[in-house]
């Protein structure tokens, strides 16, 4: 018998800061500590094989962000930001008609004039090129997987993970150690629902006295349109059909430059029915008398999906721990009614960067930056979402119809008078804990994709370059094999056949005996899985760096 496998000493380098996560906040930190200190070392780790291969978003860009950390960057002639917005619109939709809310009805902080509609991993790479040209080393196709302690207990880096591994964990011929990355801080900026972030919420017990993290499933396909059906700047949303009154969520438009045109849908994690398909309602929303004549004679191109942060200011855990920080949507900075958060991840990365940059000249390291989670509040983060703060918990306990019309009210009572009538609402449950058994409600009928219009899941996938090594232990780590077949089948009829945007978990077999399949080759790294299940029976962890999805023009 073979003694077990002992992974060798792993090679380390050693900077005065670590950043895990090339997205607007790991980037705009990165820019930002090189500007107030030139001499300070920063890397960025990306897990995406190049800087934006994982970025998914719209995106309408609130620029006030950019403008802070780059004043002058609209001069410059290689910015992406080509697409202002030059008309809005948000409708209500029912099953075969709806109408378009006024946009004087609307509270101001939802409007878009002076926005731009842009690609964010567009804006991620010319971001990225900035970094690099103020000396920050950025390191694509590598993901940080363990968080490193020294012996008191705080944060001093993190460590790749491991390549070439089989499916069994062993070590095979292309076998290489992951690299551990040492710095005086390190600034976790992996986006939502981050690996690395939840378990440092866990360890340092950073969610005490917060409300549960609630969280939406954004998808997104872009496509090129007829000519005649091409409005460059138009910006559009809805809610109501095809969701139910009790389900949230909503959909965009957004037109783009050369003929483009990026359509979503958001369904709020935090519905009932355990038989719904977010895939299947963005398929079904697409139909639409009012939506769908935008597609005739177009072309789908790329597809994708995200999780997106929707629990906002009651929701934000504390920022700092010893060693480092939480920033942008690890933390969860999106202003729901706004569909925006990277105008608040730049900043938060901006101003966790003037607080470390300033904690290091004076011969700090290692400490907690306490300075960042003290301050974010009454910055311009906390301006943003402190307004909104009711309009999540409004729509979840009153539905779409009268839950929206209060969130309105809500906005405009801050508006007109600086406060709320309702004070600030809690969210309650987790979005696991929200799904009810399957007997209560029956499966929606969703029609056949019909390949023009609209579309199955496994082709969806294709277009969104996903690809894993399938010889490599499961990035969806199952905690309990039978309690997903006595919970998540036998109660709530395996809703991960149909709440993952890819079609990656099947039940196969008999009846009796059914066999629970993880397809972790088509994943799109969106983290439903570990939001959804009703047991949080399912991790997400990252696979070999430089694998799943390539987001290059979404």
């Amino acid at each position: 018998m073979s003694p077990p496998f002992e992974p060798p000493v792993r090679e380390s380098m050693d900077f005065d800061v670590v950043i895990v996560g090339a997205g607007p906040a790991g980037l705009a930190a990165a820019i930002r500590l090189r500007q107030c200190a030139p001499d300070l070392s920063v890397v960025v780790l990306e897990k995406g094989a190049e800087v934006g291969a994982h970025i998914l978003s719209g995106a309408v860009v609130d620029p006030s962000g950019i403008d802070r950390l780059l004043p002058g960057w609209r001069e410059e002639e290689d910015h992406p930001f080509r697409t202002p917005v030059t008309e809005d619109r948000f409708l209500f939709l029912t099953r075969k008609s709806g109408f378009r809310v006024p946009e004087r009805l609307l509270p101001p902080l939802m409007g878009n004039r002076g926005n731009f509609i842009v690609p964010l991993g567009a804006v991620c790479r010319w971001l990225a090129a900035k970094a690099e040209a103020l000396g920050v080393e950025i390191y694509p196709g590598f993901a940080a997987t363990e968080v490193l302690y020294d012996a008191a207990g705080r944060v001093t880096g993190v460590a790749t993970g491991d390549l070439g591994l089989s499916r069994a964990g062993a070590p095979g011929p292309n076998y290489t150690r992951g690299m551990a990355l040492n710095g005086k801080y390190v600034l976790i900026a992996e986006g939502a629902r981050g690996s690395l972030a939840k378990q440092l919420i866990a360890r340092f017990r950073l969610d005490e006295g917060r409300e549960p993290p609630k969280f939406g499933l954004g998808l997104k396909e872009l496509w090129r349109v007829d000519p005649a059906s091409h409005r460059p700047g138009l910006v559009q949303h809805s809610c109501g059909w095809p969701l139910d009154g009790r389900t949230g969520g909503g959909s965009f438009l957004y037109h783009l430059e050369d003929g483009l045109v990026s359509a979503g849908f958001v369904v709020h994690l935090n519905y009932r029915n355990p038989w719904l398909s977010p895939f299947a309602e963005f398929q079904r929303f697409k139909t639409h008398p009012l939506i769908r004549d935008t597609f005739a004679g177009g072309e789908r191109l790329a597809y994708g999906a995200r999780v997106i942060t929707e629990g906002g200011w009651q929701s934000v855990p504390k920022l700092s721990f010893p060693g480092g920080a939480l920033i942008g949507c690890a933390a969860g900075f999106v202003n729901v009614p706004r569909i925006k958060g990277s105008h608040n991840a730049v900043v938060s990365g901006l101003l966790a960067a003037e607080s470390v940059a300033a904690a290091i000249a004076a011969g700090r390291a290692g400490d907690e930056p306490a300075e960042i989670e003290a301050g974010w509040r009454s910055s311009a983060i906390g301006a943003d979402l402190y307004p909104v703060r009711n309009v999540k918990p409004l729509w979840s306990k009153f539905g779409t119809l009268a839950g929206v019309g209060l969130g309105g009210l809500d906005m405009w009572s801050h508006r007109l008078f600086g406060r709320s009538p309702f004070g600030t609402l809690r969210h309650g449950s987790s979005d696991a804990q929200t799904l009810e058994p399957a007997a209560r409600h029956r499966p929606p009928d969703y029609p056949r994709p019909d390949g023009v219009l609209t579309f199955d899941r496994l082709s969806s996938v294709f277009l969104s370059g996903t690809n894993h090594t399938e010889d490599q232990p499961n990035h969806l780590q199952l905690a309990d094999t039978a309690l997903q077949k006595s919970s998540e089948h036998d109660v709530f009829a395996g809703p991960s056949t149909r709440y993952c945007p890819a079609g990656v978990y099947e039940w196969i077999g008999q009846a009796d005996a059914p066999a629970f399949v993880r397809n972790a080759q088509n994943c799109l790294h969106c983290k439903t899985c570990d939001i959804k299940d009703p047991n949080g029976n399912i991790t997400w962890v990252p696979p070999q760096g430089g694998e799943g999805p390539v987001y290059g023009a979404m």
